[in-house]
Parts: C-alpha cells; structure tokens; sequence
C-alpha cells in the first residue's frame, strides 16, 4: 500500500521546517541588508546637499558614493566621471575617504550565503534520514516515535489453517478468535466478552508466528507485525510512544489482528533491574497495559497475539485475566504432526517416490518444525552434490546424523586399535537394546563413522510416542547406556575415555529416578529437588540419595555385563561386522545375529 508523503507526519514536519529555515533567512537578510535604510539620490541632488553642508561623511567606491548626512540618514548615489567632486568635499568639509572597489566586499551577506547552504545540507539530510539513508531503517527525528510495525492487507496474506501441518489443539483454540473477528455480534448480543489476547508458547521454530499469520488470513482481517525488541529505544518515552501509535493504528483498521514476537523483551517483570534501560522497558510496558485494557473504546475489535519461550519471565500484570487471556501452547510435534510437516516441506523437492515419511517421522523425536525443514534441505542439498535425480532414503538418514551429531569427520585417522575399541562398544550398546526388546526402542541402525564428537553412535527408532516411561524402562536405558564401557573391560580388560556421555545420561537418569519420581524403595515416593546449584536437603539426606543412585548403577552394570558376557559370541560377530562395514542397519543385524525382530519392528 502506497502512502502519500504529504499526509504522513514526517514529511509533512519536513515540509514545516523547509518554510521555516526559508522565511528565517529571509527575514535575516532584510535585518541585517546595509541598503534597508539607505536613501538613494540622483547626483544633483548629491551636490546640492554638498553646496548646503548636509553631507557628513561620504565614501567614494568606484562610481558609487554611500556615506551619511548631518541629520543621520544613510544614502547613496551614482557619480559619473567629475574629477571637482574631490575640491567640492573638501570646501564643504566632508569627511570623505576612497575605498577599493574590488575588496569592498559585504561580509554579512557571504555568511547569509554560507547559512543558506548550510540550511540546505541539514534539509538534504534530514529528508534522507525520513527516507531510511542508507541503512533503510526509517529512523529519524520526525519517525522515531511512530510505530515499526509492519502493516499486511488481507490480499497479502496467503496462510490459512490448511497452510500448518500438526498443532492441532492450537489451532482449535484460535478458531474462536476467528469466529469472533467474523462475527463479533453473534457473542456480543449475549454479552460475552471475546479474548483480547492469546499468547503463544512453545520452543524456537514449532510455528508460533506462522500460526498468527495463519488466524489473520482465515479471519481475513489486517495483521500488523511487530517484534518486542522493536519498541525498546535508546530515548526514553519514545517506547511508550510506539505503543500507542501501533494501537492507534490498529484501532483505525479494526477488526484487525497485532502480533508482538518475542514479548519478553517488553513484558519482562517490572523492577528486576535498575537503571534508565529498565526504566523505559517499564514505561513501555504500562503502556502496553494501559493500550489492552481501552479495547472497549473501539467499536470494532482489536485482537493481541503474541508469542514467547520464556513465559516464566512475563509480568503477572500482563497474564491477568483482560489481557491475555489465554495461553495457547505450541508444543514440539507428534509423530503425526511430524510425518505432516514433513509431507508440507517435502511437497517443494524431487521425493523418490519409495521413501516412507513415517518411518522418518518416527526417527526424528524432539525436532521442531523449524529442525523437520531444515532435515529436508540438508537431504536435498546431499542429493545435490551427488548429482542425483531425487532425494533417496539414505540422504535423509545422511542428513539427520548431520543435524544431530555433526558432518562426517573423513580426516580423523583412527588407529586400528581405536577402531576396533569403538566397534565393540557401539556393539555393545545395541546388543544390550537387542537382548531387551519388551523395554527398549527397536535397534535402527549402528554405525562406527566418527561425526562431531563421536566416534560412533547406534541409534533407536521409537515405534510411538511416549509422554511417560516405566521404571523397567528407566533401568534398561541405563543398562544399554553402560553396555559400550562394559564390552571394552570384557574384551580388552581395560577402560578408556569413550563412555564419558553415556556416563552423564545413564547417572541423570538413576538421580532423576531416585529425586524426582519416587523410584528408590530405600528413600520412598518423596522429591529431592536442587535449586540454584544448592541442596535444600540435609547432607544426611545427600548422603542417602548418592548410596541409592551408586547402588542402582552398580546393579544395572553387573546386569548388563553377565548379558554380554552370556552373549560374547554375538558380540564379537557384530563388532567384527561393524569393522568390516562401519554402518549397518538392523535388518541386517538382526540377520548376522539369528535374532528374530519383534513383530512391531518390522514395520522398519
């Protein structure tokens, strides 16, 4: 939408203050003109006030004659070529003198000039900075306290609810911000009072922003477009002043939509901090306070979404009940969401038509939106440099082992030694998942390629979602975790650096057993919460909970080490196999191994 430069307010200022510095210098001029009260006389006229004795002084430059009479007055007058002036001055007792023509220069005007241009350097300037200069951002003396949002029509928007994959509860609640921005008489003639805001939270990239964009076009209603940071400014007031003007904005093109990204850089609780930053953050946010609560002003309604990560750091004032309303959660994905997202992203690249995106929907647990895009395009960008004609299913596991574990180190130079240690401890790990099949996730694939920093990994494919787990399968976590240290001590009866992480995870998980579900019969159903680095337990306590945590470790690793032990033949067989071929997949293991796959498996 294009604006008319006349009917916003910088230009116009612009306008005013070029009139302004004009009519100044044009006023100066007429002060400050030598000529203003000077009398012109003809040459006769010059004389006979000469002959009479009304001249006082005279200057003679060139053929021009300025100087003063008796009674004060200024004058001056042309003299033609009459060489008896001199004689006549001086019978008369002028006081005269002879200047130089060439340097009588006027210094008044060269400074009214020299003010001229520079009038006109700070208008240029001025009119850049209203322009954007060369940053492009907009910001100057006239703008600075007009709000950055941006402003979209509803023709631009082209989201809808059909455009997000997953979220589904979601959009379900925002469904009834729409209903009301289409028809707000139908809860009006009830007296229902509709939500004025709904904040949106969830981890980075699961789809907040496009969610709001996605109620503006199905209410089909303006969207204006603002990040938190934007109010903030170095200037005091002038974040109270973007409020305002972004709500005045708004209530112009009601029913409309305000969507503020990242609001915690606004909303913070009020008097965590001191100084004159904090300061204006507070005044911007009472501002804001102020704006949500004057809703009932506008004959048209005006909806607030905004969205964060940090909920915890808001102000209780703006989550009260007349503000935000609701607080919508976007949580990280499902299993069908992410199979959803992934169908989405894959509909703009050349799929082999055989590659099932289920099964890679259910080996990428925990991504975001924002991780399931990104694994696509790392897959097409390896397809790529490969020259292929479509993405394959083994770009897609290249791709993901990229994202959660780093690109492929191929200048690391293992000695045989160290390889032959990382293929019994990664066959460790997933021999131990195989023996356990009813408490683990499936065995998905094992591989002693070095990435980040790892020098192998063996990963699971989880058949389902789960939203909690069992303390059988707590144990067998930790069991497997310790699986790769226990192959090493059974086949080289040493121990090395390599079980560093799978320490730190299978301890987390026994702690997190013991403090915080209730899973230690020795302490009982009680939590032991830790805060701030400090114990809010007795040391007695400590003391007890550390025995506990040593005790279960202790008998999951001799479990797990009578299971190898029990199964040294079948380790050796896979470790000897991962030497061979580095990766292998667990079709093929459970082949090399004997191993019947679970029934649920095999849809792997």
């Amino acid at each position: 939408m294009k604006k008319n430069m006349f009917n916003s307010s910088g230009p116009r200022n612009l306008v005013i203050v070029v009139l302004v510095i004009v009519g100044s210098l044009w006023l100066l001029t007429k002060v400050v003109d030598p000529k203003r009260n000077t009398e012109e006389y003809k040459y006769s006229q010059f004389l006979e006030m000469v002959e009479k004795g009304g001249i006082k002084v005279a200057t003679v430059s060139g053929p021009l004659i300025v100087g003063t009479t008796k009674d004060g007055k200024r004058f001056e007058t042309i003299m033609p070529a009459d060489q008896g002036v001199w004689e006549k001055l001086a019978k008369n007792k002028v006081e005269f003198s002879v200047a130089n023509p060439q340097t009588d220069i006027n210094v008044w005007q060269i400074l009214l000039f020299v003010s001229f241009l520079i009038g006109l350097l700070i208008v240029w300037y001025v009119f850049r900075q209203s322009k954007g200069g060369a940053s492009g951002s907009g910001s100057n003396v006239f703008t600075m306290g007009k709000s950055r949002a941006k402003m979209f029509l509803p023709s631009t928007i082209k989201e809808k609810f059909t455009s997000v994959a997953g979220a589904t509860e979601a959009k379900e609640e925002l469904l009834d911000v729409v209903d009301f921005l289409k028809n707000p008489e139908k809860y009006k003639r009830l007296g229902a009072k509709i939500t004025r805001g709904a904040l949106l939270v969830g981890a980075p990239g699961n789809g907040k922003t496009l969610l709001a964009r996605a109620v503006a076009g199905e209410a089909n209603c303006p969207f204006f477009s603002i990040s938190g940071s934007d109010f903030i400014e170095v200037f005091v007031g002038v974040g109270a002043s973007r409020v305002r003007d972004l709500f005045a904005q708004a209530r112009k093109h009601a029913p409309c939509i305000i969507f503020i990204d990242e609001i915690d850089a606004v909303g913070r609780h009020r008097g965590s901090g001191l100084g004159g930053g904090n300061d204006e953050r507070e005044q911007t946010l009472n501002q804001l306070l102020t704006e949500m609560d004057g809703f009932e002003t506008s004959k048209d309604p005006v909806i607030v979404l905004a969205a964060t990560n940090r909920p915890d750091v808001l102000d209780s004032a703006l989550l009260r009940p007349g503000r935000f309303d609701r607080r919508i959660e976007v949580p990280y994905p499902d299993l069908v969401s992410r199979e959803q997202i992934l169908k989405v992203h894959a509909g703009n690249v050349q799929i082999d038509p055989e590659l099932d995106l289920k099964k890679v929907a259910r080996g990428t647990p925990g991504f975001s939106g924002a991780d399931l895009a990104n694994l696509i395009n790392e897959a097409t960008i390896i397809a790529s440099k490969k020259n292929q004609q479509m993405v394959t299913m083994q770009d897609i596991e290249e791709a993901r082992d990229k994202v959660l574990l780093g690109k492929e180190l191929k200048t690391i130079a293992l000695s045989e030694d160290e390889r032959k240690m990382t293929a019994f401890h990664e066959a460790g790990h997933a021999l131990i998942r195989l023996l356990l099949p009813k408490v683990m996730d499936p065995l998905h694939k094992v591989t002693i390629i070095p990435r980040g920093r790892s020098l192998g990994v063996t990963h699971s494919m989880p058949e389902r979602e789960k939203y909690s787990s069992n303390k059988e399968e707590m144990l067998a976590f930790v069991r497997s975790a310790l699986g790769g240290r226990i192959a090493e001590e059974i086949v080289f009866n040493t121990i090395a650096t390599g079980a560093g992480d799978d320490f730190v995870k299978a301890t987390d998980t026994v702690r997190d057993m013991v403090c915080r579900y209730g899973m230690s019969e020795k302490l009982g159903p009680i939590v032991y919460s830790q805060q701030q680095g400090g114990f809010v337990y007795s040391q007695e306590t400590a003391k007890l909970i550390d025995d506990e945590v040593l005790r279960i470790t202790n008998a999951c690793y001799a479990d797990a080490k009578k299971m190898l032990e029990d199964n040294r033949d079948k380790l050796d067989v896979l470790a000897n196999a991962l030497l061979e071929k580095e990766t292998m997949y667990a079709s093929e293991i459970y082949e090399l191994l004997g191993i019947a796959p679970r029934e649920d498996h095999k849809l792997i």
